[in-house]
């Protein structure tokens, strides 16, 4: 298990917003929360393949590298062989900027950080579209060319 998810080998690219970053992490150092909908990543699957190129980063916790938004575009990069994504990486349990509710209808009936953090730290996957994260944040739309991805 990787200690320290933000260093070199984990990420680099850093890239400047107005107000936020984004960078390219290593696929292999993110950890889901979520499962996905095979037909959800097929069709992201050949999105991403029709454009060639990565068009909106994941949302990502820095401290755990637990995917907080893009479970499906995270599929379909495995799929696909990426080596990297674009991500936001938040300080997810102390950015105010980013909250976290059960998305209807839910059997789990609430979600918290903790639990979110919790889930994809013990390898446990919630149901698909579970949790509905909200960032009052601009989401970028990026032109990342897979083979820029690839290696």
């Amino acid at each position: 298990m990787m200690t320290e998810p933000t260093n070199r080998r984990a990420m680099n690219g850093l890239r400047r917003m107005s107000t936020m970053s984004w960078e390219l992490v290593e696929v292999a150092c993110l950890r889901p929360h979520e499962q996905t909908l095979p037909w959800r990543v097929e069709e992201m699957v050949e999105k991403i393949q029709r454009n060639k190129y990565f068009h909106k980063p994941l949302l990502v916790d820095r401290s755990t590298m637990t995917i907080l938004d893009g479970h499906h575009r995270h599929q379909a990069s495995l799929r696909l062989g990426l080596k990297r994504v674009p991500a936001m990486v938040f300080d997810y349990q102390e950015d105010e900027r980013i909250v976290v509710e059960a998305w209807p209808p839910t059997p789990r009936g609430s979600v918290s950080k903790a639990l979110v953090v919790q889930m994809a730290e013990n390898g446990l996957l919630m149901e698909p579209k579970s949790s509905k994260h909200s960032i009052h944040v601009d989401i970028p739309r990026l032109r990342i060319p897979l083979e820029a991805l690839t290696s």
